[in-house]
């Protein structure tokens, strides 16, 4: 009986190394992606008041975290009994990333910057909770098709290993995934109230001050580093999903480096969407109007 208990343990010891080290391999893939998924939702999870930051911050992370959890037991299970699903999915995220990214490059470059009675008129339109509520929606849809990304990269890591150890390394690395990058994404949002409370604390003197002053004036500038980084990435991960799920495009020009073919991809399909969806916008309402 005894010996039967510790043959368990010990398989259950064997079975927690498998996952350590599957999980430490599948995290060393995705850490390109985390990476993404860190300055894509930096940059969406600031511009909020300082009192609704971190409310804000832990909506998203909740969503993040329902995501995983519908994503890790469907990827489970497509890789399983229908593997080219997960192939079209990717690709139809990659689409919706890449619109996302060129729609935030257009509007910067061509939308005249708004004046002080129009940003009165547009806040009048939409109250600050809805404003939260949008924002909010789509750094949960832009995080969903990042996780699916991040969960298929590590449940690629572990094909053909025994079935209990994919479900725990892609749970793992899901999870980590989420707290890693959302207790990152805290502490940048939350970098200039660190700042004014060393202010405080050192009566505006001395060295602590000088920290003080240095986040609150650093934070600015982490936000539109993070904006700039942010569209980049949305755009590379987008061309990267292309390049590895379609053959012509994997293939093409292997002289080029990976960062400019995905980056081409990226915009290109990104140009395409804004064309198409720009186009059933107008169709939608002339049907309507008849």
């Amino acid at each position: 009986m005894a010996s039967g208990f510790f043959a368990i343990l010990d398989d259950i010891a064997a079975l927690m190394d498998d996952v350590a080290v599957a999980s430490k391999i599948a995290t060393k893939k995705t850490a390109g992606i985390l990476g993404d998924d860190l300055a894509v939702n930096a940059e969406k999870a600031t511009g909020f008041l300082s009192s609704r930051e971190l409310p804000v911050l832990w909506a998203i992370t909740k969503g993040s975290l329902l995501n995983k959890l519908i994503i890790v037991p469907v990827a489970l299970l497509l890789s399983a009994f229908f593997p080219i699903a997960i192939k079209y999915i990717l690709i139809l995220g990659g689409c919706y990333l890449a619109y996302e990214g060129v729609e935030k490059i257009i509007e910067y470059l061509f939308h005249r910057k708004k004046e002080g009675h129009e940003v009165i008129e547009e806040e009048k339109e939409m109250s600050g909770e809805d404003a939260e509520k949008t924002k909010v929606k789509s750094a949960i849809t832009t995080d969903f098709i990042l996780s699916v990304e991040i969960v298929i990269i590590a449940l690629s890591a572990v094909t053909g290993k025994p079935l209990t150890t994919q479900i725990l390394t892609v749970s793992v690395v899901a999870f980590l995934a989420t707290v890693g990058v959302y207790g990152i994404v805290a502490l940048i949002v939350r970098m200039d109230d660190a700042g004014f409370k060393l202010i405080k604390v050192s009566n505006d003197k001395g060295f602590l001050s000088s920290i003080g002053h240095f986040l609150v004036k650093l934070l600015p500038v982490v936000i539109r580093v993070l904006a700039v980084v942010g569209t980049i990435a949305l755009l590379l991960v987008s061309g990267g999903i292309f390049e590895h799920n379609i053959d012509y495009l994997h293939h093409f020009s292997p002289t080029l480096p990976a960062f400019l073919k995905q980056l081409g991809f990226g915009i290109v399909a990104g140009l395409v969407m804004v064309a198409l969806i720009t186009l059933v916008k107008k169709v939608i309402p002339a049907k309507s109007s008849h």
